[in-house]
């Protein structure tokens, strides 16, 4: 299975900010979408960065409650790992656990074009496995 697959069942949708949002901004909106991390545009709407509940936690134990002053850009991850839509979901997964991070955006010809998180990537094998074994049952009750 692809990438492309889980963006066609979950949708395309990103949620951003800019880099020059301070990090309470970016702790509300991550409280209010119900979401582990926010992706980075600049003003040209290309990926500048990610920054995610982990970056956060990182901000407060560095600058106290005064981070939530600061800019996202000052406590964002830069080096952003991102796949493209043919990617597979294995190699994603693996990606993600070799990385130890949680959200990996999708990028297609330069544009953002998603964003997978690890629980869309546990979700998508569970289903696969699902369909695996009832069409294992299915053969077997034929045979």
């Amino acid at each position: 299975m692809q990438v492309v697959h889980i963006l066609r069942d979950k949708g395309r949708d990103v949620v951003t900010i800019a880099p020059e949002a301070t990090m309470a901004e970016a702790a509300r909106l991550l409280a209010g979408k119900r979401i582990g991390a926010v992706i980075v545009c600049d003003r040209s709407g290309m990926l500048a960065g990610i920054l995610s509940e982990r970056d956060i936690v990182r901000a407060l134990s560095l600058a106290n409650a005064e981070a939530l002053a600061h800019e996202v850009s000052e406590y964002m991850t830069r080096g952003v790992a991102t796949c493209c839509e043919a990617d597979s979901v294995d190699d994603l997964m693996e990606q993600m656990t070799r990385g130890r991070f949680r959200h990996v955006p999708v990028v297609e010809n330069g544009q953002l074009a998603g964003i997978i998180s690890i629980g869309d990537v546990v979700k998508t094998r569970i289903a696969e496995t699902v369909r695996e074994a009832q069409s294992l049952r299915e053969y077997i009750a034929t045979g």
